[in-house]
Formats: C-alpha cells, structure tokens, sequence
C-alpha cells in the first residue's frame, strides 16, 4: 500500500462520532491519523490499521 502523508483514508469502522474519513499526518511504527469529524488526532500500530483502511485517497500535494 502506498500511503503518503496528507492522504485521506476511508476505513471499514467508524470512528466514534460516525465519521469515516481520517487525514494522515505521520507515517512509521505506527500511524498518526486525524479524525475528519471531530478532529480527535489518533496513534494506530502499522499493522491494525492496514487491516482496517477500505480505500486511500491520494491528496494533490503528493502529486509533481
């Protein structure tokens, strides 16, 4: 999986507040994501949250 930071995840469970979509902000051991809810900020080890990510949506930042 090709995941950058600034990407838009789409994950099989909500968070929560219902809300689907979380924002990256730091990848390694273990991943940074933004809740696009209610902007709780939320550390997930590498490997549950590849499990759990239904799609990515590549932001335009990482694009040249």
């Amino acid at each position: 999986m090709n995941i950058q930071v600034g990407d838009k995840l789409i994950m099989k469970k909500p968070h929560p507040c219902s809300c689907k979509e979380f924002e990256v902000l730091r990848i390694g051991v273990d991943f940074k994501i933004k809740c696009l809810g209610c902007e709780h900020i939320v550390t997930v080890p590498r490997n549950k949250i590849q499990k759990n990510i239904k799609s990515v949506i590549t932001s335009n930042a990482n694009e040249e």
